[in-house]
């Protein structure tokens, strides 16, 4: 049930990235790859270091009375869970990013294709530790957490967690692939990931926090007297959840999405120049007068079409002169002549048989 309602949930923020890569979109295979990635392979990676990480704060724990009197009985989640999420998770996931973007240069092209493939990644992952931590939950108290857990994963469209930690490690590859800069091209990718982390960080450590701020202020230590039975969780609707999560997940990580926000933007308007170079100099049938001015106007939110002709073959030809005119861009950006690259004339017959 718990993995039946990920992947439900998981379709809304596929859709929203599916938009954002409506200009050049990636196949469906790619988004396969990367939300399998973030499923199987990151958290197979993922959650036996985890757990021998957390056994060394277990064993710590035990040796220091004076750490367990401030955390108590629950000091190894409390302090492991801060240490050993973002930074093991993090990596695993990140890896998976960093192949994407060495594998398959041709298709990762600047920030936002970064962002996506981070997100899917980043989804993929949330969509199987959901459903173990409902497990986890249900095998504990007795109770299925499932409200709660898909309500907290899947909060802000599904675009406030493991998506936005990985997404912005996607970011700063995208930027290194993008920019001419030299320190930029090195600096990005470590930035990406250090903003990923404090995210994950932040997420993990708000009970450590507290924690120590309670001991801080009063000499004492803290003491959750709730129930150990997450009556709450299993009780309350999904939808109130899912306000209340979203509203504190917006507020805390305000800093992050503005980072993703301004930076999506950016990448908006350098994939729009990015077309209108790349075809300026095209003549038809690759491209008619009319359908340029349709080119110079496009917008942020606006996804242009052919007049008078069927959908598909509208959607078809504007996606072929997109990917010309960026597959130009990059054989510029190498250094290479557009003229006897084989992509570039490919996508040019292809127009041509798609205009018969």
């Amino acid at each position: 049930m718990a993995l039946a309602a990920s992947i439900l949930l998981a379709l809304v923020p596929l859709v929203i990235l599916w938009f954002l890569d409506r200009r050049e979109p990636e196949s469906r295979w790619l988004y396969s790859i990367a939300v399998l990635w973030g499923a199987l392979i990151a958290t197979g990676l993922t959650f036996p270091i985890s757990g021998y990480m957390h056994a060394a704060v277990d064993s710590y724990v035990k040796v220091h009375p004076d750490v367990q009197a401030i955390f108590g009985a629950n000091a190894k989640m409390v302090i492991g869970s801060p240490i050993a999420a973002p930074l093991v998770e993090e990596t695993m996931k990140g890896l998976g990013v960093l192949l994407l973007f060495w594998l398959l240069r041709a298709e990762f092209d600047g920030v936002r294709d970064g962002f996506i493939y981070g997100a899917l990644v980043g989804l993929g992952f949330d969509l199987f530790e959901a459903p173990l931590y409902i497990l986890r939950g249900y095998v504990q108290t007795g109770d299925a957490p499932l409200s709660f857990q898909l309500a907290d994963r899947f909060a802000v469209f599904g675009l406030s967690g493991h998506a936005l930690f990985t997404g912005m490690f996607g970011m700063g590859l995208g930027l290194a692939r993008q920019t001419t800069r030299r320190r930029l091209r090195y600096a990005a990718p470590v930035g990406g990931w250090l903003l990923g982390f404090s995210a994950h960080f932040l997420n993990d450590a708000i009970a450590l926090i507290v924690y120590l701020y309670t001991f801080i202020t009063t000499g004492k230590p803290f003491h959750d007297e709730s129930t150990p039975q997450a009556v709450s969780e299993v009780t309350e609707s999904f939808f109130s959840l899912w306000v209340s999560h979203s509203a504190l997940r917006l507020l805390g990580f305000f800093p992050f999405f503005l980072i993703v926000g301004v930076m999506l933007w950016q990448s908006g308007i350098w994939e729009r120049q990015v077309i209108r170079e790349g075809l300026a100099d095209e003549t038809e049938p690759v491209i008619t007068p009319e359908e340029y001015e349709q080119v110079k106007s496009d917008r942020i939110f606006r996804t242009r079409r052919i007049p008078h002709l069927k959908g598909r073959t509208s959607r078809a030809i504007v996606r072929a002169q997109d990917e010309l005119a960026i597959r130009k861009w990059r054989v510029k950006h190498i250094g290479q002549s557009v003229e006897s690259d084989p992509l570039v004339a490919s996508w040019r017959d292809e127009l041509v048989r798609l205009r018969g």
